[in-house]
């Protein structure tokens, strides 16, 4: 029997490791840190004719830095509030 809960706990300690790293906040604050990084480095690069188009508005860079701070967010969030394990049942 001994044998049994110890195979148990172990399934237990790796089912909430698993759901700790598929926290859906760590997929979402590291998709929107990504693309915020490219759109912002878009914005930067923007030519005249870009900022022409958008009628002197920067869309790029101001959206970039949206995501990034988004993105910055969620990870935050995870990082002060990280899930907690289920409980242990008897």
């Amino acid at each position: 029997m001994s044998d049994l809960q110890k195979e148990v706990s172990e399934l237990e300690r790796k089912s909430a490791t698993a759901a700790r790293l598929f926290d859906i906040r760590r997929i979402i604050g590291g998709l929107f840190v990504v693309y915020g990084v490219l759109v912002t480095i878009a914005g930067i690069t923007a030519s005249d004719a870009d900022l022409d188009k958008a009628e002197g508005i920067n869309i790029n860079l101001w959206t970039g830095l949206g995501m990034l701070a988004l993105g910055l967010f969620f990870l935050i969030w995870l990082r002060l509030r990280p899930a907690a394990p289920p409980p242990p049942t008897d």
